[in-house]
């Protein structure tokens, strides 16, 4: 999709409802509520983090989205596929200060070239104890990237149009931080398995878009 014309139709997204809970559970694991009833009291004291689900013209003016493939490390969030984002730091102002700090660390976009244009529903995440917070936002120009070599491993950048594209969605049997194989919902992107949270956070945000790209 021409990135002029996204950015023409995305511009309404402030008047648009959230989808909620109810988008993000379409592609949620299946031992995700038994994890949330577990946690329910250690949930209200919760990390706090913040990601950037950002939007940009690549060198021909196609729209396209940055992921980001994590490093393999001793962690819960190993060699997985997600926003760049991360944990609020006391410097940041608010949730969503922590998420532009974040994404020009690990992926090179300066804060003062990103618009934020919604919050999305946060999620909580039971393996990690982190409440996540996901924001909207685009950069009008074509960025060059830079990855944070210690912490990402890889870039990944979808065009907007897999996004949206209800083929991608598949189910796939994935190893989960619990050394459990299970059978989980999932989008398969450029190759890469996407699943559990940020798919979660992906599945709210393709509702939204076409619902204001429908508009």
């Amino acid at each position: 999709m021409n990135f002029e014309a996204f950015v023409t139709s995305v511009s309404k997204i402030g008047q648009i409802p959230l989808p909620g809970q109810a988008s993000q559970f379409k592609m949620s694991p299946p031992f995700r509520e038994e994890l949330i009833a577990q946690q329910r009291e250690v949930m209200k004291r919760s990390k706090r983090a913040a990601v950037t689900a950002l939007f940009y013209p690549d060198e021909t003016q196609v729209t396209k989205l940055i992921l980001i493939l994590r490093k393999t490390y001793k962690g819960v969030h190993s060699a997985q596929v997600g926003f760049p984002g991360g944990r609020r730091e006391e410097a940041d102002e608010t949730l969503m200060h922590a998420a532009l700090r974040e994404t020009w660390e690990e992926v090179g976009v300066p804060v003062a070239d990103i618009v934020v244009l919604k919050e999305l529903t946060e999620l909580y995440i039971p393996p990690s104890n982190f409440t996540v917070h996901p924001f909207l936002g685009i950069t009008h120009t074509t960025p060059r990237f830079i990855k944070q070599d210690e912490e990402v491993e890889d870039l990944i950048e979808v065009l907007l149009t897999d996004l949206l594209d209800d083929g991608v969605v598949s189910t796939v049997k994935v190893m989960t931080s619990l050394d459990v194989e299970l059978e989980v919902p999932a989008f398969i992107l450029n190759g890469h398995v996407v699943w559990g949270a940020t798919a979660m956070m992906l599945s709210e945000l393709k509702d939204l878009l076409k619902m204001v790209l429908s508009l």
